[in-house]
């Protein structure tokens, strides 16, 4: 078998055997197969697909190509939660700490940033001393402990998928379906969870645009977890406009744990509640969402779910401090407000172009090798709805870098529509799949 036959056939429309799609994942997991062919087998896999079967094979592959987590000495159904991608989506960093709490165990291995979205890796990295590095033993010792360890994909967890992740983000092929199935739930069958809740990102900001898309998306995943013997269940959610008011890396930290301590934006707090309520139903934690609902919310009230974030930030290395004291975190010199240009109700804020701005001030990349900037990012100080007068602040950038600014500025005034009339609200959960 040869490589470029393989990619070949793909580019041509047909569909690959099981055993040509395991010899490639090897190739690439022992870089017998260089990155140049890796890249034009993305691609190949943008253009032409893959049937349900192919994908199956490629995320089994892809499981293969490292170690399976044994967490057998952890008590309950392991249970964990993953966002296809948005802008200012910190979620995760609100509802692990809160079902924790609740009593479940939350092993999350998250990944960095894929194009405009941001990633959790980048953003928990922003906290002083903060370890995602942890080894499986580490990873147990922290969930016997804490309830919770959230993680970077070890050397040896679906290594396969570390590798092509990375190429994705900078070869334009993050949008695959097949690929981001095989990305997804590689990582989490080997990671050793029962449970899983999958937030699939519909709208500007994310990689499905359309509501077929991510219904598409959201009930190819919900298969091959349930094939695997992974509980597993998806919510549609929407991401025209960035989640929260926070862009960014440190300040996304500074988002969570100002809406752990109840004093977040209304939206994220809602989100993050309804996941963790989810996640406890199917840990059986909870019979059912009401119920679920209610522990996660007397876990938010009463402060468990802060303190079990402090605790988990001191468990993985981190300077705890930094729950009360935002000031021990990284932050941009400069700042600058993109205001609204005339009167008039905001009608839309595009998530794609703030999050492409917030690139362009360094919260991102867009080459491999670029380094993250953690404390530039945005401020969201309007929501579509909101009815402004003429030079009332919209978005504010935090830059290091002058030169950068000014096309994150120009690009943040084009994510603005303003309109005469008030606009109504689109739900923030659309649908659940099952």
């Amino acid at each position: 078998m040869h490589a470029v036959d393989i990619i070949r056939e793909k580019r041509d429309g047909g569909a690959l055997s099981e055993e040509q799609i395991a010899f490639f994942i090897a190739g690439v997991t022992d870089a017998t197969i260089p990155d140049y062919q890796a890249s034009a087998f993305l691609m190949a896999v943008l253009l032409r697909g893959m049937t349900d079967q192919e994908t199956a094979w490629l995320t089994q592959a892809m499981v293969r190509s490292g170690d399976l987590a044994d967490l057998s000495s952890i008590p309950g159904i392991k249970v964990d939660k993953h966002s296809t991608g948005g802008v200012g989506d910190k979620a995760s960093l609100v509802l692990a700490p809160l079902a924790a709490a609740c009593g479940a165990a939350v092993p999350m291995m998250s990944g960095r940033g894929l194009g405009h979205t941001g990633g959790t890796v980048d953003k928990l990295e922003s906290i002083p001393g903060f370890r995602l590095d942890l080894s499986l033993d580490q990873m147990r010792a922290a969930l016997g402990s804490v309830g919770v360890a959230m993680i970077q994909q070890t050397a040896r967890i679906a290594p396969a998928d570390k590798k092509l992740y990375a190429l994705r983000d900078v070869t334009g092929t993050v949008e695959s379906i097949p690929l981001i199935c095989g990305s997804i739930m590689s990582k989490k069958i080997a990671e050793g969870i029962g449970a899983l809740v999958l937030d699939v990102k519909v709208g500007r900001g994310a990689f499905m645009k359309t509501e077929q898309d991510a219904r598409a998306l959201a009930s190819s995943l919900v298969a091959i977890g349930n094939a695997s013997g992974v509980r597993t269940e998806a919510f549609l959610t929407a991401m025209d406009a960035p989640l929260g008011r926070a862009v960014g890396n440190a300040n996304e930290i500074v988002e969570s744990i100002e809406t752990l301590k109840g004093r977040g934006p209304a939206d994220l707090e809602q989100l993050s509640v309804i996941l963790a309520a989810r996640m406890l139903v199917l840990a059986r934690i909870a019979p059912d969402m009401k119920d679920g609902e209610a522990r996660v919310r007397r876990a938010l009230e009463s402060g468990e779910g802060v303190e079990r974030f402090r605790r988990m930030v001191a468990q993985q290395g981190g300077d705890p401090r930094i729950v009360d004291d935002y000031g021990l975190l990284p932050s941009a010199p400069g700042s600058h407000v993109v205001t609204a240009p005339r009167d008039g109700y905001l009608a839309s804020l595009d998530a794609f172009l703030v999050g492409r701005a917030s690139m362009l001030l360094g919260a991102g990349r867009e080459k491999a090798s670029d380094v993250i900037d953690p404390g530039v990012g945005i401020t969201v100080h309007a929501k579509p709805g909101d009815r402004l007068a003429a030079g009332d602040p919209v978005l504010e950038l935090h830059f290091r870098d002058e030169r950068q600014l000014a096309d994150a500025s120009r690009m943040s005034a084009s994510a603005m529509v303003f309109g005469e009339a008030p606009v109504r609200s689109s739900p923030l959960i659309i649908d659940e799949i099952t």
